[in-house]
Order: C-alpha cells, then sequence, then structure tokens
C-alpha cells in the first residue's frame, strides 16, 4: 500500500469485494471494514472532507498506514468509543494536488466545484458538499471560491464558508476573514466563525484585530474574540508550538484540560463563575475523554447562561456522536426561544448522530420559520443519508464531477 500527499486509503479485494475506511464528517475518524481473508490492499478513492469537523492541515500518512495494517490484523489502532480508529490523512497543500490512484486534480475541476458552491440555484446540500471539497483540496484556488460565496444570502452557508477557511490554517485567508469579522453587515454567527476562524489559524499578526472586538456589542462575536485571544496567548506562552493533536485532530477554540476525571471536568464545564476559556478547555477534556457519562455531562452545558457556549456543546456532542445525548440535542433544537445559532448546532449534531430519534427530530423542524434552523435540518438529513449508507464520502465534489456519464440506451436488461 502506498500514499501521496492528497489522498486518503480505501481498499479493495481483487476478488471485487470491497474494504474501506469510512470517513466520518463530525469526528475526523475512519471505519474499518475488513477486507477478505487473503485480500490484497491497493489505494483507491480521493478523499475530501465533510462538515462540522475541525482538522489541521497537515499530512498523517504514517497514522493511515498503522492504522491499516493494525486494522488488517483484526486489531483496533487508535480505538474510541465503538472501536473506531480516528486517523485519517490530510490532504497536502503542494499546489499540484493528486486524487484517486495518481490523477491530478486540474485547475478545471477545482472551478466547476467553486462554481457549484457559489451558485444560488444549487440545492444548498450540494453547495455544502461543493465546500467541502474545496475545504479538503486547499490551496489558493480553493480559498479564492470560498472568499466568494460571502455575498451569498445564507447565513448558515457563510458560517460555514469562515469554518472551512479557519480549518485551513492558511493565513492566505486571514485578510477575508477580517473583512467579515469588521463587517457588521455580517450576521453574528457568520462574524464570531470569522473570528474564531482567526484564531484557529494562529498567526500572530491577527491578535491586535482580535482585540479590537473583544468588547464587540454583539456578545457571541465579543466571546469568540476572547477566546481567541486567549488561545493565541497560550500558544505564545508554548513558545510558539501547536496545540498536541488529540483524538480528533482538530483546531479547536480551546485546547483540552488535561484533568481527565469526568466528575471535575463535569463541575468545571458548568461553573459559570470560571473564565470562559477554562470551560471550553474542560468540554474539549470531556469530548476527548468520551464514553456515556462524558456525554451527558456535555448535554447538560445545553442550559447553561451563554448561547456561544451552548451552540460549542452541540458542536461537540455532535463531533462525538454518542446516542445518549440525543434527547437534550432534540430538545434544544425544538426550543423556539433559544438562540438559532445553538439550534442550528443540535440540528447538526443530530444529523452526524444519525440515530432514528434524530431522523424524527430532523423531520420536525425541517420547515421551522428560522431560516437557519430549516437550512441546518436540510443538511443535516443529507448528512445522517450519508451517515447511515455506504458512501465513503461526503464530500464528493470530484467524485460526481469525474463520474461518467448514464448510458442514454443502456439496452434489455438480461435479468428479464
Amino acid at each position: 500500500m502506498s500514499l501521496d500527499s492528497a489522498c486518503c486509503v480505501s481498499v479493495s479485494a481483487g476478488t471485487g469485494a470491497h474494504s474501506r475506511f469510512r470517513v466520518s464528517p463530525r469526528r475526523g475518524d475512519f471505519d474499518w471494514t475488513p477486507p477478505p481473508r487473503g485480500a490484497a490492499l491497493v489505494p483507491s478513492g480521493q478523499v475530501t472532507w465533510a462538515p462540522r469537523w475541525r482538522l489541521p492541515e497537515r499530512a498523517a500518512s504514517v497514522a493511515v498506514c498503522e492504522a491499516a495494517a493494525a486494522a488488517a490484523a483484526g486489531a483496533r489502532c487508535g480505538a474510541g468509543p465503538g472501536g473506531r480508529a480516528r486517523r485519517v490523512l490530510v490532504p497536502g497543500r503542494a499546489h499540484g494536488r493528486r486524487s484517486g490512484a495518481g490523477a491530478m486534480v486540474t485547475e478545471q475541476e477545482v472551478e466547476a466545484i467553486g462554481r457549484s458552491l457559489v451558485d444560488p440555484q444549487q440545492p444548498l446540500q450540494a453547495r455544502f458538499r461543493a465546500l467541502f471539497t474545496l475545504r479538503g483540496l486547499g490551496g489558493p484556488a480553493a480559498i479564492a471560491w470560498i472568499s466568494r460565496a460571502f455575498d451569498d444570502d445564507s447565513a448558515l452557508l457563510k458560517h460555514e464558508l469562515a469554518y472551512c477557511l479557519g480549518q485551513l490554517q492558511d493565513p492566505r485567508a486571514v485578510p477575508v476573514l477580517v473583512d467579515v469579522l469588521r463587517d457588521t453587515r455580517q450576521e453574528p454567527m457568520v462574524r464570531h466563525e470569522a473570528g474564531e476562524a482567526l484564531g484557529a489559524i494562529g498567526s500572530p499578526e491577527v491578535l491586535e484585530v482580535l482585540k479590537e472586538f473583544e468588547a464587540d456589542p454583539v456578545v457571541e462575536v465579543a466571546e469568540t474574540c476572547q477566546l481567541a485571544v486567549r488561545r493565541l496567548e497560550w500558544l505564545q506562552q508554548r513558545g510558539g508550538a501547536p496545540a498536541p493533536e488529540g483524538p480528533y485532530l482538530s483546531v479547536d477554540p480551546a485546547p483540552p484540560a488535561e484533568e481527565r476525571d469526568v466528575g471535575r471536568l463535569r463541575a468545571a464545564l458548568l461553573d459559570e463563575a470560571r473564565p470562559l476559556f477554562d470551560r471550553y478547555r474542560a468540554m474539549f477534556a470531556l469530548r476527548d475523554t468520551g464514553g456515556e457519562e462524558a456525554a451527558l455531562a456535555l448535554a447538560e452545558g445545553l442550559r447553561c447562561g451563554s448561547a456561544l457556549f451552548r451552540h460549542e456543546v452541540g458542536y461537540v456532542l455532535g463531533q462525538l456522536q454518542h446516542e445518549a445525548a440525543v434527547p437534550a440535542l432534540a430538545a434544544a433544537l425544538a426550543r423556539r426561544a433559544e438562540s438559532p445559532m445553538v439550534r442550528h448546532e443540535c440540528a447538526e449534531a443530530l444529523g452526524a448522530i444519525a440515530r432514528p430519534a434524530c431522523l424524527a427530530a430532523l423531520r420536525a423542524h425541517a420547515g421551522d420559520p428560522e431560516r437557519v434552523v430549516r437550512e441546518s435540518c436540510a443538511v443535516a438529513l443529507d448528512l445522517y443519508a450519508h451517515e447511515s449508507g455506504a458512501a465513503f464520502q461526503y464530500a464528493d465534489g470530484l467524485e460526481r464531477l469525474r463520474a461518467p456519464p448514464p448510458d442514454p440506451d443502456p439496452g434489455p436488461d438480461p435479468r428479464i
């Protein structure tokens, strides 16, 4: 088995039976379906990324190879709850990108995916898949297409644009994110995500910009920028060393706390007298610890005072994908008085968890009068279908682009 800097791995047996790593959008992990005995492992398939998992732009090819070898031997390599291994290869930043078994991704293909993203006539679900395909490819052309879509009228889409730019951790995205943060005509959830994205990129030069907005009249924007400033200061205290990699390979607004006792982490999470940064650290430590007790502790945070905090709890529960959180997420989604940005995150979390109770909750709010909630349910239902299906990846822009046209005259069905 071999890997290059721009593909992940699926495997197939010579008999035609397939084995694969299946990317889980929220977790940033993969499931292993073992091959038939004696099957050879071969690389195939382009991987790009799916909504709402925070994945840094760096290669993890060694981890993928180790995971493949362990899985082929019947082991659980780096397994978390449910036995899921949680390392995937991230596309490299090289301008000459490869997909599949070595085929180049052309500028024309990037342009076609970009045009799908910025086309308001396309279904929102298709535009999301195009966005996360671009996020997986990275590079200046992808950043340019993502940046063009900030003129859209969907706050949800623009929120995801900012998120993806931050997760690329490419300083070339800083100018557009600063412009979005400064633009008070943008919706609060969009400006908030731009501030968080600047913190994720981590360039020292954005520190003073973020400090300008620590007292923004929009409380979600102010709290986001306060967190981003604390994250950058925390990185500086470490001499600029990156945050340690966790099981989710994510770029989070705060590093996880070192504590691993769920009871003490729960107390820190719910203590509203503590600094928000410390409570976020407890939140991400609970996520990394995993399990039902941690999921239920996190779910209690959906009743805390800060809407920004509650929104992040919803996001983290979507990453954790534990069924124990479904009742609390469904209840938060159903609360009409709840902040739309919190309800949006709960909807996407339910789509990621993908259990029957999630489907019922999402369908119940598919026609919600709040646009961002209605659109989030549409995207979450698409995510639910992906999580419940057999498709290798959610962000299938290249796959769709390269699919052969259907045969206009397939001839008689031999089975008839």
